[in-house]
């Protein structure tokens, strides 16, 4: 018999506020996190604007003398983490701490800590550089310091698929607790890429919005008039849990996950297939894997970057795999008030999408101000919608052609 998996806490850090409850109140409100740039000068950039978490705290989780040899994207990471794991009530002393991983993904990782050695680097020659530079750069750190920070002994790893990285991460996680590999996961995405250097590829690259007289109308997805995504920062972890383990000890159940599907586009670094054949086959790929009937489906959270190929390409996806059904249900992009946070993506858009189905509300897509004719589904445009949602599909789509689309339920018992 296959083992279910559930949802049993949840943890969040973004530019709408740092936990859960501060998220979930600025989804609805239609916040946009949205504005200048402090963490550096950007004034030269052709963009100047981005999603910067603020006021980030870690007193009292981690030492300062810890911290600082932290890169940002890992200390993002800790944060949601302790949130996901007070959330999910687990009495660590009780639990066997062989049978919990940790599976935290990042796009870039430690991008920040990259740039300030470098110019130490250049300063003021090799021997300046920190010994923790290492293990401040690479992506897998933040899933090793989560694990050290609460002793968890289980599957330890990351994964770095670009903006496909947090349901990478949430899908591998999930198949580990149903091959019995452990009972446990934490897992999700962190990224800090709101960094001088990140900025100015993206800049180059021509794929963010260069909207910098109002930043807070700039991500726009489906709208007609979008000109390109705008950077975000965060991290967003979720406890998995086999479903007997949690019942045993009697943990709140917020969602069951029910399937998930990873395809690869085979077709251009940065621009989706056409039509958007890949994330068409991850659709189904994730349907197929749930037993979940397209009828069944009442909310994509959809990728819904603000990008013009991305947008089109996605809502064409939909309508191939759902056919008139597209249209009946509820399709939103959160990116609009996020931003998009690349490797973190993807989790925090599933915490979303469980607060979706726990309170029968679609988080709306803001700034729709005239639809792409292109874009044509119930985008929710500004405002949320109340109806009632059992099943929600989340996608993700990354540079280099990775699509990885992930199925969650209202959980019966």
């Amino acid at each position: 018999m296959s083992r279910r998996v559930v949802i049993t806490g949840m943890g969040s850090i973004t530019a709408l506020g740092n936990t859960v409850k501060e998220y979930w109140e600025g989804l609805l409100a239609g916040r946009s996190g949205a504005d200048y740039i402090t963490l550096f000068d950007a004034s030269q950039h052709t963009t100047t604007f981005g999603c910067e978490v603020k006021n980030l705290d870690l007193e009292g989780l981690v030492d300062s003398r810890e911290a600082k040899r932290m890169d940002r994207y890992t200390q993002l990471a800790m944060v949601a983490s302790d949130e996901a794991i007070r959330d999910s009530g687990m009495d660590l002393e009780k639990l066997d701490l062989e049978r919990i991983g940790v599976l935290i993904g990042s796009g870039i990782g430690g991008v920040r800590s990259f740039e300030i050695e470098h110019e130490k680097l250049l300063n003021a020659g090799p021997r300046r550089v920190s010994p923790y530079f290492v293990p401040q750069l690479i992506s897998d750190i933040a899933a090793g310091q989560v694990s050290i920070k609460w002793g968890l002994k289980g599957p330890n790893y990351s994964v770095v698929s670009a903006c496909a990285t947090g349901n990478h991460a949430i899908g591998d996680a999930m198949r580990l607790i149903k091959y019995g590999d452990c009972d446990v996961m934490v897992a999700g995405g962190s990224e800090a890429a709101v960094t001088t250097m990140a900025l100015a590829g993206f800049c180059s690259l021509r794929a963010l919005s260069t909207r910098n007289d109002d930043p807070k109308t700039a991500s726009r997805p489906f709208d007609l008039h979008r000109d390109g995504f705008v950077m975000g920062e965060g991290a967003g972890i979720v406890v998995l849990e086999e479903l007997e383990h949690a019942k045993k000890r009697g943990a709140t159940i917020y969602a069951e996950l029910l399937g998930i599907g990873f395809t690869a586009d085979a077709h251009h670094l940065t621009a989706p297939a056409p039509g958007g054949e890949g994330a068409v086959r991850a659709m189904k790929r994730c349907l197929e894997d749930g037993g979940v009937n397209i009828e069944a489906v009442d909310y994509i959270n959809a990728h819904g970057t603000s990008t013009p190929f991305n947008d089109k390409n996605e809502t064409a996806a939909i309508k191939t795999v759902f056919g008139d059904h597209a249209y009946k249900l509820n399709v939103s992009s959160t990116k609009s008030m996020t931003g998009h946070l690349l490797g973190a993506a993807g989790a925090i858009e599933l915490v979303a999408s469980v607060l979706a189905i726990r309170n029968n509300v679609i988080p709306p897509t803001i700034n729709q101000e005239e639809t792409d004719p292109e874009c044509d589904l119930n985008n929710t445009p500004n405002v949320p919608q109340e109806r009632k949602v059992d099943v929600v599909v989340s996608n993700t789509f990354g540079f280099g052609g990775h699509n990885a689309c992930v199925a969650v339920g209202a959980f019966k018992g």
